[in-house]
Formats: C-alpha cells, sequence, structure tokens
C-alpha cells in the first residue's frame, strides 16, 4: 500500500547537482534506537517475513523519517508516494563473498528521476558484516542486469555503505550495487523499499545566489570513476537540467555547443 506525502524541501541547487553526480545521499543514525529494535526483532522473530505494520512508529520513523523526506521532496517533488509498511528484511547470514554486481529490475535511465531507491539499516553494519556496495555515478550507465555485470569483480571507486544502526541511503534507482564480503559471523538485515515522483519535475528545491543551471556543467568536486571525464560531466548536467524540468533548454544548448577533440 502506497500514500503521499508533501513537506518543504531541503537540499540545495549545489546538494541536488550532487546527487546527480554520484547518486546516492547518506543519512546515518537517523532512526531513533526504540525503532531498530523493535524491527529487528520482528524480523528476527519472522525470518520468512512479515509486515512492520503492527509496529508503531515505522512510518513516522522510518518511512517518513523527518531528516530524509525533505531530501527526497527536493529530488521527486511534491506529492511523492512512500511506503506504509516494511515487508521483508533481506536476512543475509554471514559471512559469504561478494554478491554480483546489478541493477534491480524495472529501472528507468537517466535523465530521468522519477524513482528512488532506499536502504535502511535497523542494526550496525560495519564492513565485517557486508553492507551494501553501491558505484558512483554508475546509474549512467546502462546494462542488462546480472548475465552482464556479474563478470565484474571489485571496481575502484566502489562504496561501502558501513553504517551505524538506523541509517538510511537514497539511491537512484539504476545504480549499480551489490552485497560486499562479510567476515563475520551473524546475521545482516537490510530494508529497501522505494519512493515514487507523481508530479511533472521542476526547480522547486532551496535556490543558491547566483547559482545557474548552466553551472551544472561544471567539473566535479572529486575524481570520477570507471567513465569519460567530459561524459560524466554531461550526463549529470542533463540529469539536472531534467530535474528542474528544463530538459529542452539542455539540448538547445547541446547544439550551440562545439565538439570537443582530444588531442592527437
Amino acid at each position: 500500500m502506497r500514500d503521499t506525502y508533501d513537506c518543504k524541501p531541503t537540499l540545495t541547487d549545489t546538494q541536488v547537482l550532487e546527487f546527480c553526480r554520484q547518486g546516492f545521499l547518506i543519512f546515518e543514525g537517523v532512526v531513533p534506537d526504540e525503532i531498530n529494535r523493535q524491527v529487528f526483532d520482528f524480523f528476527v522473530e519472522r525470518p520468512d517475513g512479515g509486515d512492520t505494520g503492527m509496529i508503531d512508529g515505522v512510518t513516522e520513523n522510518i518511512s517518513l523519517n523527518p531528516q530524509v523526506t525533505g531530501a527526497i521532496r527536493s529530488l521527486l517533488g511534491k506529492d511523492f508516494t512512500y511506503p506504509t509498511h516494511l515487508h521483508t528484511g533481506h536476512p543475509v547470514v554471514c559471512p559469504l563473498p561478494p554478491g554480483p554486481w546489478h541493477v534491480d529490475g524495472g529501472a528507468v535511465f537517466p535523465p530521468i528521476l522519477d524513482c528512488l531507491q532506499v536502504f535502511y539499516y535497523p542494526q550496525d553494519t560495519p564492513l565485517e558484516m557486508g553492507p551494501t556496495e553501491v558505484l558512483p555515478g554508475s546509474h549512467f550507465l546502462i546494462a542488462d542486469g546480472i548475465p552482464s555485470m556479474a563478470h565484474y569483480g571489485s571496481i575502484r571507486g566502489a562504496v561501502p555503505t558501513a553504517a551505524p544502526a538506523g541509517s538510511i541511503f537514497l539511491t537512484a534507482y539504476p545504480i549499480w550495487h551489490r552485497r560486499s564480503g562479510s567476515t563475520a559471523k551473524g546475521t545482516r538485515h537490510l530494508f529497501k523499499y522505494a519512493y515514487r515522483r507523481t508530479v511533472a519535475p521542476e526547480r522547486d528545491w532551496i535556490h543558491e545566489p547566483n547559482f545557474h543551471p548552466r553551472h551544472a556543467k561544471g567539473p566535479p568536486p572529486g575524481p570520477t570513476y570507471h567513465r569519460e571525464y567530459h561524459r560524466a560531466i554531461n550526463d549529470a548536467a542533463e540529469m539536472f537540467y531534467w530535474l528542474c524540468g528544463m530538459e529542452r533548454e539542455y539540448r538547445l544548448t547541446e547544439r550551440n555547443n562545439l565538439p570537443v577533440f582530444m588531442s592527437a
């Protein structure tokens, strides 16, 4: 079951652009410990899955966590849909080798950003417990599921999402991810759910003085991995323009730009 929600956006132009470049945002330890314990214990007792609608406070503290919803609102616009229940804890019995890189089914690739896939840890998840690993910027790499991706092993620049209990990660739905290898003994629980757009994109997050969408074509503050530098910049800029509701303006800008040639 899903409902819609609206609140004030909290991300700035620069932060929205950084999400376009990286494809994920991290909110560490934002869910109260008591809720984390209730969710963890609920699924320990129900290893085959259950419905957290029986637990008070799940929607207010997880699905509509006040420290996270402003970012969701910034990226998906007003009246985004949200899950009212958590249905499975994706339990993994550690230790295990890394899982295969993959993109979840139904992914729509950029510049469109109509859906955010979310990861929530109800327990402390250090590197030894095999946290999910994400590949920054990989939401621009079109891939056809596990068969075309499973041959990849360690990839330079990949980020393990090791984090304390109560951490929530917002990701672009088509980002490459996998279960990292684990060395500890125990069961790691991870919840995955999604938020969806219901309105046309527009630039209605927090505007920064003197910021113009054309600044999205500037160089990123950090390195880009596994991609040509200019392509990483252009793809992120195109997504930013799309989120502003200015995709036509981006196309016109690209058409008027001269090609860039590398020295021979």
